[in-house]
């Protein structure tokens, strides 16, 4: 089994086991982050940032790693979320392959891989990793919690079970709850994965991988990370080049989206953990804010205690819709937070966070700017 951790990354062992909310305990857990910035003398001006599904604690360049990160043009000096002045901390997420710990992980007890014996997992018990760093950096109160897509069902976990531990909160392409199609979206990369035969019910190696399945549920992933717009606008049907096609399969690949796939997918099967991948993926189709309030999302929403929120959208989003975004903000509104709801035009989907920069940076800077 492997773990791909990237080198700037730094550890917290947990020395008190964690409790999980659907039973049980990791003991002996680690957790990895990364930091930018300095933080001020009053100790006022941390940032936490939690990740989606995939991202690792690498947000930015740094010193120890001065690889571009996965929201580089977002995190560091003179950027949206500048670090000339706020001290940015990026955690990834628990039950994770990219460095903290997971069913990949090593169990304390035999020095095996967890594999499915990881206890199950939940939104919430992310948001509780995530504050044990938080606690381990002497971090009283934050400025703002900032999650994006997963990291933004984590940060209203955050937000709700830890009171008074941040003063405000930016939602990008997140949600409250799970909607029907998007479960419907990640039981089919589920379903997927645990139909390869490599995959063995969790127990492969390198040399039996369940590659075919992992590539299936990315590529599934990624239709809808985008918009019908953007692939349309992209690609088109354009058709490949006759020396990029193979002749001796009547349905192999014909058009150049279906290569945009192929491509993606084979970049992404052996970076990530299969079983880490169902992992988290069913944590999500199980997150409900409201969930303790009898299914009630807007209560859930409204019991959280912060002063200000900014939710963020985009109106090509079909996997968090928009009218996701625009639930947190009333929500949050309704628990008397100066909430604010931002709709943006772009085309690219869930994804847009992640590449359209000119319109998610002046949104993020206004927003931290007004702090």
């Amino acid at each position: 089994m492997t773990e791909f951790i990237p080198p700037g990354t730094r550890f917290l062992q947990l020395e008190q086991p964690l409790p999980m909310k659907r039973g049980g305990a990791l003991r002996g857990a680690r957790i990895a982050y990364e930091t930018w910035g300095t933080r001020s003398a009053a100790g006022d001006n941390s940032i936490l940032i939690l990740t989606g599904l995939s991202p690792d604690a690498h947000a930015a360049s740094s010193e120890d790693d001065p690889s571009p990160g996965w929201w580089e043009a977002m995190v560091g000096p003179g950027k949206p979320i500048d670090t000339d002045r706020w001290h940015v901390v990026c955690v990834n997420t628990l039950g994770s392959c990219k460095g903290s710990t997971g069913p990949a992980s090593p169990s304390p007890e035999d020095g095996q891989p967890y594999r499915l014996r990881f206890p199950d997992m939940s939104i919430e018990d992310v948001a509780d990793a995530a504050v044990r760093v938080v606690d381990a950096l002497g971090i009283e109160r934050l400025a703002c919690v900032i999650g994006n897509s997963m990291g933004g069902m984590a940060a209203l976990a955050f937000l709700l079970r830890h009171p008074g531990r941040a003063r405000s909160h930016i939602n990008v392409s997140g949600a409250a709850q799970a909607l029907p199609f998007s479960i419907a979206i990640r039981s089919l990369q589920r379903e997927a994965i645990r139909l390869d035969p490599d995959w063995n019910g969790g127990h492969y190696d390198d040399a039996h991988y369940p590659e075919s399945g992992m590539r299936m549920a990315r590529k599934l992933g990624v239709i809808t990370y985008r918009s019908a717009l953007e692939w349309d606008g992209r690609f088109g049907r354009v058709r490949l080049d006759s020396d990029r096609r193979d002749d001796e399969d009547p349905f192999g690949l014909e058009f150049e989206v279906e290569s945009y796939l192929e491509a993606h997918a084979r970049r992404f099967v052996r970076n990530f953990d299969p079983n880490c991948y169902l992992y988290l993926s069913r944590c999500m189709d199980w997150f409900d804010i409201g969930e303790s309030l009898g299914g009630d999302t807007l209560a859930g929403l409204a019991a959280i205690r912060i002063e200000r929120a900014l939710a963020i959208g985009v109106h090509t989003d079909i996997l968090f819709p928009l009218q996701q975004q625009e639930e947190i903000a009333d929500g949050l509104r309704a628990g008397g937070c100066d909430a604010r709801f931002l709709p943006l035009p772009s085309p690219q989907g869930h994804d847009a966070f992640l590449v359209d920069f000119e319109r998610f940076g002046p949104a993020v800077r206004g927003f931290l700017d007004a702090l």
